[in-house]
């Protein structure tokens, strides 16, 4: 039996730690190199190097411990009745939880509250409270999160959101500085605590009604908003999660208003006694049932960018010259090496279960096409018949195109980027052999924190609520009409370094739509891979945020339901189901291939839309 390495033995400490302070003796514990997560009782902390530095392996105890404490204290189905349907009070509903389940392991367990504090160190790098330059750059969900924390634990703000913090702090004390206060009273009881965070979020104007954790009625369920049905209920609950795109402090006038004209709500009607907010009445906070059903909108919505001029579309090979395309692609063919028999294998069952669709029909007796050998014998019989040829008939199956959009984000980096071109490789080969025309594209971002876009904003007097700030870079690695060995290059561009920056989902997935819309074949399907929800630090830092996140969803919906276009979504280590219809979500990027075989299979298996 090989020796194990000091890395093996500590993953194993540290996942028999988890299942001790958890209580559940099925907890596994992994490492990862990307997001740590946890779903079930399976849970995943960063990796240290391999010398265990001390940092990294606080890191690591503390996620372990926030999840293990989080699978002993936490009880998701009462969480999920007292949730506020609004988006900004749900962030912040969830962050007062997570701080009292911490608070019950911090105050139990000194090494534990040490091992909690180097994991919020991590968390906060990469929050917008630490860039704040005023009160609409502070996010409210940490804000409040970090004073729920000092109320409960007695532990102090880390210095690196001090700053962000001062900002809200006499806000946030002045409305709800009782309710916070309160929340020490029921610590060990989730029931009552979550009773008390809903006060505290009507006492910070998140909310206008108080919700009970004994509230089981379908209202809640419908206010989520991530089935989006296509009925009237589903319709309902969408635009409620909309409804709470504001800003944190300046969340009763100018959202609401943008909010109104989206809806096609008369930004002149009073919604109720306060007549001057606009369509909303309620400073936006209640749901709000539009003249005209969200299927109706035209793409746009309230959305918008600060300025397109810097933003590109690009061939991949025009991103780098052609040597260094060599290169990663030679690098790509390396990684794809351990993993080409099991995708393969799949890419061929898929090509039998299409093949197998593709009935050929023919058409005897023509003038010409190919000799019908089976009618050769009355030939030799009687000379004086001529020769029979045979026409194969055109199938509507050939008459598809499928467009493979991929998530080029910092998070994608390492292997699920790699996962993702090598599936994206073999899928588009498999379905050319098919007659399925295939195009590939991928988003990101020209630039971290903003680019040209953000310093011509900041040039300008940092006017408020400017929308989208980042110049964005949609690329385009094989065109539809492209063969896979013309395109085979490009996609190894999807390896070089320093290409995959922040994602910006529901403008790239209009603009692959837009492609597939203008494409001849009567059959468009759309795939989807990302790892997470859109994220751009420079435009949710100066907008509200669901921001990017709300107008993803009425992207989504507006496609799902108006829009010819077959969409589906597979999420990689994150839950895409919540905003796609058809989706599925894997927690393993080794997974990827596999999945993507089946949804493409599934789709070509039901009836076109």
């Amino acid at each position: 039996m090989a020796e194990q390495t000091p890395l093996d033995q500590f993953r194993q400490v540290l996942g028999g730690a988890a299942r001790a302070v958890s209580g559940e003796p099925e907890v596994e514990l992994a490492f990862t190199a990307d997001a740590p997560s946890a779903a079930g009782k399976h849970i995943k902390v960063p990796m240290p190097a391999r010398g265990l530095p001390p940092e990294q392996v606080a890191e690591a105890r503390g996620f372990a411990d926030g999840f293990a404490l989080r699978l002993k204290h936490h009880d998701p189905a009462l969480h999920a009745r007292a949730l506020p349907a609004e988006a900004v009070a749900r962030a912040v509903f969830d962050a007062a939880e997570t701080a009292r389940v911490e608070a019950l392991g911090t105050r139990a367990m000194a090494g534990v509250a040490d091992n909690l504090d180097s994991a919020l160190a991590v968390r906060l790098r990469a929050d917008p409270i630490t860039r704040a330059r005023s009160r609409d750059e502070v996010p409210l969900s940490t804000a409040v999160s970090l004073l729920v924390r000092e109320r409960l634990t007695g532990r102090p703000v880390p210095a690196a959101a001090a700053s962000g913090l001062a900002m809200v702090r006499d806000w946030i004390e002045e409305k709800a500085g009782k309710g916070l206060d309160s929340l020490a009273l029921a610590l060990d009881d989730q029931r009552a605590f979550a009773t008390l965070a809903n006060q505290l979020l009507q006492d910070l104007e998140l909310v206008d009604g108080e919700i009970s954790p004994d509230d089981t009625t379908d209202e809640n369920d419908e206010s989520d908003g991530e089935d989006q049905d296509e009925g009237e209920e589903g319709d309902e609950g969408d635009e409620s999660a909309n409804a709470a795109a504001g800003d944190v402090d300046a969340r009763a006038d100018t959202d609401d208003t943008a909010d109104s004209d989206a809806e096609g709500d008369d930004p002149g009607e009073e919604g109720g006694e306060e007549g001057d907010l606009g369509g909303d009445g309620e400073e936006g906070m209640l749901p709000v049932r539009p003249n005209r059903p969200p299927a109706d909108f035209t793409p746009d919505f309230d959305y918008r960018p600060y300025t397109t001029r810097f933003d590109e579309i690009v061939v991949a090979t025009d991103l780098c010259d052609e040597d260094e395309l060599v290169r990663l692609r030679a690098y790509l063919d390396q990684q794809l090496v351990h993993l080409q028999g099991a995708v393969t294998k799949l890419a061929n069952r898929l090509q039998r279960r299409l093949m197998a669709q593709q009935n050929r029909s023919w058409d005897f007796d023509q003038e010409e096409g190919l000799l019908d050998a089976a009618r050769l014998a009355r030939v030799v019989v009687n000379p004086t018949h001529s020769l029979s040829y045979k026409m194969e008939r055109d199938t509507d199956f050939r008459d598809t195109v499928v467009t493979l959009l991929i998530d080029n984000s910092g998070s994608m980096r390492g292997r699920p980027i790699s996962i993702a071109a090598i599936s994206a490789d073999i899928l588009a080969r498999t379905l050319e052999r098919c007659g399925v025309r295939t195009e590939i594209l991928g988003f990101t971002t020209r630039a971290w924190k903003g680019g040209q876009s953000r310093e011509e904003w900041l040039a300008a007097g940092r006017p408020p609520q400017p929308g989208r700030l980042n110049d964005l870079r949609h690329i385009i690695y094989k065109k539809a009409e492209e063969p896979w060995r013309r395109a085979r290059k490009a996609l190894g561009l999807m390896m070089r370094e320093g290409l995959l920056k922040e994602n910006i989902d529901g403008e790239a997935l209009l603009w692959a739509h837009s492609r597939l819309i203008a494409r001849p074949e009567e059959r468009r399907i759309l795939m989807v891979i990302s790892d997470g929800a859109p994220v751009d630090d420079s435009t949710l830092s100066v907008n509200s945020g669901t921001y990017l996140e709300k107008h993803l969803r009425q992207v989504i919906h507006w496609i799902e339901n108006r829009s010819p276009v077959e969409l589906c979504a597979i999420g990689i280590g994150h839950d895409v189901t919540r905003y796609y219809a058809r989706a599925v979500t894997i927690m393993d990027a080794e997974q990827l291939g596999g999945t993507m075989v089946e949804q493409l299979a599934a789709l070509f298996d039901a009836e076109p839309r």
